[in-house]
């Protein structure tokens, strides 16, 4: 009988310990009202989207605005209480978080890489040609293996986390010419080089797609494997911002970002859950 009672209340505690472990994160949302609204990063976009569609989908009560505008945008507008949450594809620095009280919360792992067009035949670059050539030492395609045509640059603006990686990491904070095209997002830039076939730019790894063409980085493949196990070296992480510690509905929703169900959120747009 003793048996027959341990076996019974093990069988308890196992139902309540799984019941726990995949009440699914939406259930934060019910009997919830209120607007969230979510600015910066452009990288972040995919995840922000589909995460809110599932939240407005099981609680209709909740409306959620996702927007672009870059990395400096989104910590600049959280910091200025214009959004709840501030997107940046960069750390904030010691002085913005100072300056806006800021609370950081990351999310996933991302890579940031040169990209070109399919047609070009260029199948690899080296960190010192992709620095000669952003800094517009090397203009023409033929100088690092490709055909006789005109090297046409694309970067993003000052604001951008994702430029700001590529600047550090990969161009070593060397000069970006003044005669390179500015575009205003990952999503712009992938079009722009997909409809150029003689240029190149950067995007987030998680942009990439057949439009594009990732060449490799001194010989080390470019995707989000290489870039979670080091292979891949110009990594980032992307983060959520909010001023001060965020409360109701805000905080439900970056606790559903980083908790399980968004896993395979995070992976399915290209990105390396933090959990």
């Amino acid at each position: 009988m003793k048996k027959t009672l341990a076996g019974l209340c093990l069988s308890l505690l196992t139902i309540l310990v799984c019941g726990s472990a995949f009440a699914s994160g939406l259930d934060a949302f019910k009997g919830q009202s209120g607007d969230i609204s979510i600015a910066g990063g452009t990288a972040h976009i995919p995840v922000m989207e589909k995460a809110s569609r599932n939240i407005m989908t099981a609680n209709p009560d909740i409306r959620i605005t996702v927007a672009g505008g870059g990395s400096g945008v989104g910590i600049q507008k959280v910091g200025e209480g214009l959004v709840d949450i501030g997107n940046s594809g960069r750390k904030a620095s010691a002085d913005e978080i100072a300056k806006y009280g800021l609370i950081l919360f990351p999310f996933a792992v991302d890579g940031v890489c040169t990209i070109i067009n399919p047609a070009n035949p260029v199948l690899t670059l080296t960190k010192a040609q992709t620095r000669k050539i952003f800094a517009g030492e090397i203009t023409n395609w033929k100088d690092v293996g490709g055909k006789d045509a005109s090297i046409n640059l694309y970067t993003r603006d000052e604001a951008s986390g994702t430029r700001s990686t590529y600047w550090k990491k990969l161009l070593g904070k060397g000069t970006i010419a003044v005669s390179a095209n500015v575009v205003p997002s990952n999503g712009a830039m992938k079009t722009a080089i997909s409809r150029d076939p003689d240029a190149i730019g950067y995007v987030s790894i998680g942009h990439l797609d057949k439009t594009v063409k990732a060449p490799d980085l001194d010989g080390a493949t470019v995707n989000q494997q290489a870039a979670k196990d080091g292979t891949y070296p110009v990594v980032r992480l992307l983060y959520m911002n909010t001023k001060g510690q965020p409360k109701g509905i805000v905080n439900a929703f970056i606790e559903y970002v980083m908790g399980p169900d968004c896993v395979q959120i995070i992976k399915d747009s290209g990105y390396i859950p933090l959990n």
